[in-house]
């Protein structure tokens, strides 16, 4: 392992021995064409897995989002989301600007919705309202801290969705975490749902990859969106073959992150100045505030940075740890006695603000 501790994001590691090989002895095609026979493959696996019709190939979890939105939506409608949700805040505006939709955000608990925060959400048939035409949920959450749904709270939402006849995509870009947290599977939390986006660089390993899947008649116009936004690719086998090879070694294996992740919060959670429920880390995402009268979070992801640790500040006083392939049980360790050393050394000075993608 590295003398680096990466904490930053999952987004991070670094392909194994074995992804090498498959990336390198992957047999490729014309994607553009549906002539790749890797990418094929994984289209194919990733439909049967979650039980859906078909699915299709994406660069990222961020466009294989607005593939969906693309594909499910108008140019005037509006999708409802949680305040928090990923597709609101960290996609670069891009509903209204690929597609021209608008994003009415609903407050809920740690990034997600429940069946009666939608009720009474949805907007009237009226001219002066931009028509609802999409519910929006991310499994597990990324800024509510790795929290994932029950499966009755999704089939709730599901029925509600129904009713209002308005379907449901689901932002999963970490969608193996809550299947290993909770104990359904993939296909138990895709019934509930019209769309499914998994991203593959994230847990599961890879360089690169996301997958959408859905209904043939929704994937076919998402394949077209994904050409329209440009993001097709031609010999798509090379990136393909990382994710085949990530489903068959890198899914169970998460539960050795969540592990590690529930260690680190138990333990700095003991530290005076940390403010931290360990009994909330579900995932291998860990969420922690810093006592202002102590230090700020970018002051505490600075002086981490110094002895090797590298974590994120999100937030005046909150940094947020990821856990994952990259990061073994020793790491875990290292970076607990970090934090340890940092906050009660007494040594934080001058530190300056750390930015960056999660």
């Amino acid at each position: 392992m590295s003398s680096i501790v990466e904490l930053r994001s999952d987004t991070y590691t670094q392909p194994s021995p074995g992804m090498r090989r498959a990336i390198a002895e992957a047999v490729c095609g014309d994607d553009m064409v549906g002539e790749d026979p890797t990418v094929n493959a994984l289209e194919a696996r990733m439909a049967q897995l979650l039980g859906k019709e078909a699915a299709v190939f994406a660069c990222s979890g961020t466009q294989s989002n607005q593939m969906a939105l693309w594909a499910h939506c108008r140019p005037g409608d509006e999708l409802l989301i949680e305040e928090i949700g990923h597709i609101a805040n960290y996609e670069a505006g891009a509903p209204a600007v690929l597609s021209g939709v608008s994003c009415r955000k609903i407050p809920g608990v740690r990034g997600m919705l429940t069946a009666e925060l939608l009720e009474g959400a949805m907007r009237p048939p009226n001219q002066h309202f931009s028509p609802t035409r999409l519910v929006c949920l991310e499994n597990s959450t990324n800024i509510g801290g790795g929290a994932t749904y029950s499966l009755e709270s999704l089939q709730a939402i599901r029925s509600w969705a129904t009713q209002k006849g308005i379907p449901v995509h689901l932002d999963g870009a970490r969608l193996f975490n809550a299947c290993i947290a909770r104990g359904y599977s993939a296909a138990d939390v895709a019934a509930q749902c019209d769309s499914v986006s998994i991203c593959f660089s994230k847990g599961l390993g890879c360089p690169m990859g996301s997958v959408l899947v859905g209904s043939r008649e929704l994937i076919t116009r998402a394949r077209r969106a994904r050409k329209v936004f440009g993001g097709a690719l031609r010999q798509a086998g090379i990136p393909a073959a990382a994710c085949l090879y990530a489903l068959d070694h890198n899914i169970e294996r998460l539960a050795i992150d969540h592990a590690n992740a529930k260690l680190f919060a138990e333990k700095i959670a003991e530290i005076p100045g940390v403010i931290l429920d360990p009994t909330l880390v579900e995932t291998n995402l860990v969420f922690f505030e810093i006592d202002p009268a102590l230090a700020t979070g970018a002051q505490v992801s600075q002086a981490l940075g110094t002895r090797g640790v590298k974590m994120y500040a999100t937030g005046p006083q909150r940094l947020r740890a990821c856990f994952h392939l990259d990061v073994d049980h020793e790491a875990t360790l290292r970076a607990i006695a970090a934090v340890k050393d940092v906050l009660l050394s007494g040594l934080i000075a001058g530190a300056k603000s750390l930015d960056g993608g999660y």
